[in-house]
């Protein structure tokens, strides 16, 4: 497919975070960019300031008349169902349909390509790895599964003959992409509705690593069960991170590379996940050549992604901390960060459980890894893509919780309930619309 040819992209599915930034991509090379979604958000919102043409209504007479089959590609999100009436007419007049994974992979097989991949942290070491590729000088554009705080943007640079994209597991898209240095940053089960099981999403992480023929190119954690080159805390490994503290707020350490041993490297997002994910990001652009220098100042402006540990108050009287974290493993390292932080104060968790599936599968992780906060509120699974599951409720597995300080609240309660709680760190978990919450959550505890 030649996207030269391509006057006019349509997105089903605009307002996804992936979606969007390919969106932002398309009318930045020059295409007309229009597309449909289910619902306005943040992000919708700013996609229409920027001149994209946007609805969200089920229509084909909302489709642009000037969108011919010769000269529209149109982008499908695995969210939108079969039944779509816009999908169903792009499909019956053969036009070119294609998934966000397909896409990127045709942008990334013409260009020098990093991907991420890994159950979690992807879009921490991309948001990383592009900033510093960004501030070094490469002729990079990142393709960005949340908004960097640095940017305000899902998309990093501009650049034609570099890229860094997600390698999405979901779906096996990450099968699509054509990466040149790449990363598994985990190998966690998740997406068994799409797997079956762990061995299965295994086997799919171990063919994406076999698309890197030069193993030097491959990076993952010690201990993953992957042919590459190691990352590691405190342990050996090709890339080291030791002497580790924490001075005025970031963690200061010292890597030891295959090469050279760099001292007091700063850096500003908490936890020691993403610490890790820091060091994946040093370890891909040092491998490619980038100066030292460059990475070591690009690791200490770096100022993070909105939903990722993200401080929406922070003073001597309440901090409110917002995290996109949808999955056990995820939830544990806002836990531990949080505890590294603020070892000796009351900390309420708000989690919205994100997938039926998902709940399902991790229930008994789930409750285990809530019921480690002081207080835990919880809301209705948000259902995304999926129908309900008999039995599988938000008060099944508040059940499982072994905290006498739990309760389930309704969207329509929860800020009051919020400020019936007398804990000084409040938490936000979620990938549902819980996002779409935390202005006013916000502004109520202001």
């Amino acid at each position: 497919m030649n996207l030269s040819q391509i006057n006019n992209v349509y997105f089903i599915g605009i307002g996804g975070i992936g979606m969007s930034a390919l969106a932002r991509y398309f009318q930045y090379i020059g295409k007309n960019v229009s597309g449909y979604d289910k619902t306005p958000t943040m992000l919708t919102d700013e996609l229409i300031a920027a001149g994209m043409d946007i609805h969200f209504e089920d229509n084909i007479n909302l489709i642009p008349k000037d969108y011919y089959i010769e000269n529209t590609l149109v982008i499908i999100t695995p969210a939108v169902p079969i039944s779509h009436s816009e999908w169903n007419y792009f499909i019956e007049r053969q036009y070119q349909v294609k998934k966000r994974a397909e896409v990127l992979g045709i942008i990334t097989k013409d260009t020098f390509c990093f991907a991420v991949a890994g159950t979690h942290g992807k879009t921490t070491t991309s948001s990383i790895l592009g900033h510093i590729l960004y501030e070094s000088g490469a002729d990079v554009t990142a393709f960005i599964g949340g908004i960097v705080e640095n940017y305000n943007s899902n998309l990093i640079g501009n650049g034609k003959t570099v890229t860094v994209v997600e390698a999405d597991e979901f779906d096996r898209s990450f099968l699509h992409l054509h990466p040149n240095i790449a990363c598994v940053t985990s190998m966690d089960a998740d997406h068994l509705d799409i797997y079956g099981d762990k061995n299965a999403i295994e086997d799919s992480f171990r063919e994406f690593a076999d698309k890197v023929e030069d193993k030097k190119n491959l990076f993952v954690p010690k201990g993953l069960p992957l042919e590459g080159l190691t990352v590691g805390i405190d342990e050996a490994s090709t890339f080291k991170a030791f002497n580790i503290r924490i001075e005025n707020g970031y963690y200061v350490f010292d890597v030891q590379t295959p090469s050279e041993t760099i001292e007091n490297i700063q850096f500003g997002l908490p936890g020691r996940h993403n610490l890790m994910n820091a060091l994946m990001a040093l370890a891909m652009a040092k491998t490619y050549g980038t100066p030292t220098s460059a990475i070591a100042k690009a690791l200490a402006t770096f100022k993070g992604i909105q939903r990722r540990f993200s401080y929406q108050i922070k003073n001597e009287n309440r901090i409110y901390i917002d995290d996109y974290a949808h999955h056990p493993t995820e939830i544990n390292a806002v836990h531990q960060a949080v505890r590294e932080l603020y070892p000796r104060e009351k900390v309420l968790a708000v989690f919205q459980p994100h997938l039926f599936s998902r709940t399902k599968d991790f229930a008994d992780d789930f409750a285990k890894s809530l019921s480690q906060f002081d207080e835990i509120i919880l809301m209705d699974i948000y259902p995304a893509r999926e129908l309900p599951m008999e039995g599988i409720t938000s008060e099944w597995l508040l059940s499982k919780i072994e905290n006498r300080h739990k309760k389930l609240v309704s969207k329509t309660d929860l800020i009051p309930s919020i400020l019936e709680s007398k804990a000084k760190i409040i938490v936000t978990i979620g990938a549902g619309d819980i996002g779409e919450l935390v202005p006013k959550i916000k502004k109520a505890l202001s």
